[in-house]
């Protein structure tokens, strides 16, 4: 039966009890994480969120010996030195506590699994129980150490005379890019909210009206295909400067960034973090500090690596071969060239010998990313060479195609043939996919990098016209606005993104804040003035009452806390995620709700045959 903890109060978290407590009375609560019975003395660990403690107790109380598991207790007893052997995996592994009283708060029936590290448990499972899973120590570290993240942030960002202003989440609908989720008005009928897929225009309101550098930790929602790093509700550390240009913005990201990686070391000790990790995010700080973070455009990111978020942990770098193989017998190739398309390769070094099999997982993989396959030479140790096109092409093309390549004896050499995009993204796959295979890639290290000079548009050939690469209100580079009607694809944006080992941490831009260049840039992507005015009247308007420089950036703070605590997914640092159908197991979200509700919002269900 749960008794009251009336005139009890807690001394300390489990963890907090350190040999200077030993002789003094504490009282501690938590959960049971474990109990044993060795020959009339219980055995039992107490849990709450900062670790764990044993408590040694006497088979007077029969409880002890009945305790149930993620039972909710409150134990006080007297600290003393362990007995028996150090336990050197526990913070508190030199100590235990006596206890002389015992208080069963709350009596837990079996859980659907064990709650502890390294369990191997249905993911499922897990989150419809995600309140137990949240109890296991390794969640636990990692959000808190979410929480100690966006503390850090927010300190710095205090420093540099940011301001937290909260903006709103029931917003009007402004239907480019991803879809809204929409809420329904029961005031207006008919009528809906959305919800933000970002406060972009909102922080540009607030650069107009004076607030020069705005903050918030906003939480977002975008309706669109999940996968490990994507949420239907994320959270955004976003951000917005006035009179400022790229070089404030990336000045001030940089400082945050370093101001970070110092900061974490010891949150981390102090949580229990692999101390590999660690020391990656040490050696990180010591060389932001020394070097800043480099750039890279995004035309030399694509060329080079095949991604506008390149992962530059490792070389194996993509070469063109499209002159060196101009002309040659080998139709794949020439056809691409005359279709104004790419040729170009990776040198997998040492793998010459990689199996037909292991090759054929290659082409499946670059043909999922629109490749229609891959042609390769694999270059024996003797310097003989297979390859699945050499009968198209004589001797000398294909020396000067492996000496283009700086391919050696051992070497396997991949080409792919098709538009830029399409080769870019199946080489960039395979890079990444050879890189993880050979051992290329040090998980314990932070590489950092901005990608500079994106595109300003970039053409959808479902939508048959150029569409924003980033969002309508980024500023064209100057040098080449005189482009937009006659070369609009070739013009860039002054636009930057914040790349961390292969995934995008952030990203933002320079702002328009000028009347012509805002209504050219709406105008080339097929706005008429009635449906800019509609969607965006209110920012234009603004605009027309002095409208400061402006430029800013968001991170994605989920994506940030995964890749900070070495986690493969943004679930393991999000308390209550979704999963990949945007359903909630614990909640039972969404669901139905009643016809009561549907009246009262003027809707109705349409039921599809």
């Amino acid at each position: 039966m749960a008794e009251s903890m009336k005139g009890l109060k807690r001394t300390a978290r489990c963890a907090e009890i350190t040999e200077e407590y030993i002789g003094q009375k504490v009282t501690l609560m938590g959960w049971v994480a474990a109990v044993r019975n060795k020959g009339g003395i219980v055995f039992a660990v107490l849990r709450d969120r900062s670790g764990t403690i044993q408590i040694v107790a006497e088979d007077s109380d029969p409880r002890w010996g009945s305790l149930k598991t993620e039972s909710a207790v409150a134990v006080t007893g007297t600290v003393q030195k362990r007995a028996g052997a150090v336990n050197p995996n526990m913070k508190t592994g030199s100590i235990e506590v006596i206890p002389e009283e015992l208080r069963i708060l709350s009596v837990a029936q079996t859980p659907p699994f064990e709650v502890k590290d390294g369990i191997d448990t249905r993911e499922d499972l897990r989150l419809k129980y995600r309140y137990l899973d949240l109890r296991r120590p390794e969640l636990q570290r990692k959000i808190i150490m979410r929480s100690r993240v966006v503390q850090l942030i927010r300190d710095f960002l205090s420093g540099e005379g940011f301001l937290d202003i909260e903006t709103p989440n029931l917003i009007g609908s402004t239907p480019e890019g991803a879809r809204d989720y929409l809420v329904p008005s029961r005031v207006h009928p008919g009528a809906f909210y959305a919800l933000p897929q970002s406060p972009q225009l909102l922080k540009q309101l607030l650069m107009c009206s004076g607030f020069d550098r705005y903050y918030q930790i906003a939480r977002c929602f975008r309706d669109e295909d999940l996968r490990a790093d994507r949420q239907p509700e994320f959270t955004q550390v976003d951000m917005e400067l006035s009179f400022v240009d790229q070089e404030d913005v990336i000045d001030v990201n940089t400082r945050l960034l370093t101001f970070l990686l110092e900061k974490m070391p010891p949150v981390m000790r102090s949580l229990g973090f692999d101390e590999e990790l660690i020391r990656g995010i040490e050696a990180s700080a010591a060389d932001l500090r020394e070097n800043g973070i480099g750039r890279i455009t995004w035309q030399d990111a694509m060329d080079r690596y095949g991604s506008d978020k390149p992962d530059l942990r490792f070389g194996m770098e993509i070469r063109d071969v499209s002159e060196t193989v101009k002309g040659c017998g080998f139709g794949v190739f020439t056809g691409a060239l005359e279709n104004g398309g790419v040729v170009r390769g990776i040198n997998a070094k040492g793998q010459g010998s990689m199996p037909r099999k292991k090759i054929d997982k290659l082409v499946d993989t670059a043909k999922t990313y629109g490749a229609k396959g891959l042609a390769y030479i694999a270059i024996h140790e003797d310097g003989t060479c297979k390859s699945s096109f050499a009968k198209f092409m004589t001797e000398e093309e294909m020396q000067q195609l492996i000496a283009a390549m700086d391919g050696q004896p051992g070497d396997l050499l991949l080409f792919a043939a098709d538009r830029f995009r399409t080769v870019c993204a199946a080489l960039g796959a395979l890079r990444l996919v050879l890189g993880e295979e050979m051992g290329l890639i040090d998980h314990h290290a932070f590489r950092f990098v901005w990608v500079v000079d994106f595109p300003l548009l970039e053409w959808s050939d479902e939508e048959n016209r150029f569409m924003a690469m980033h969002h309508p209100f980024t500023m064209p580079n100057e040098d080449d606005w005189q482009k937009i009607d006659s070369d609009p694809g070739a013009v860039r944006a002054v636009a930057y993104d914040i790349v961390l080992n292969g995934t995008e941490l952030g990203g933002g831009s320079v702002r328009i804040h000028m009347d012509d260049v805002q209504e050219k840039m709406l105008e080339v992507l097929g706005f008429s003035k009635e449906r800019a005015e509609e969607q965006f009247g209110f920012l234009l308007t603004a605009f027309k009452y002095g409208v400061p420089p402006h430029a800013g950036l968001a991170y994605g703070l989920d994506r940030m806390i995964m890749l900070f605590t070495g986690s493969d997914s943004i679930r393991d640092v999000i308390a209550f995620p979704k999963v990949k159908d945007a359903s909630d197991l614990m909640m039972r979200a969404p669901s139905a709700v009643d016809a009561k509700q549907l009246e009262e919002l003027s809707l109705s269900i349409a039921v599809k045959e």
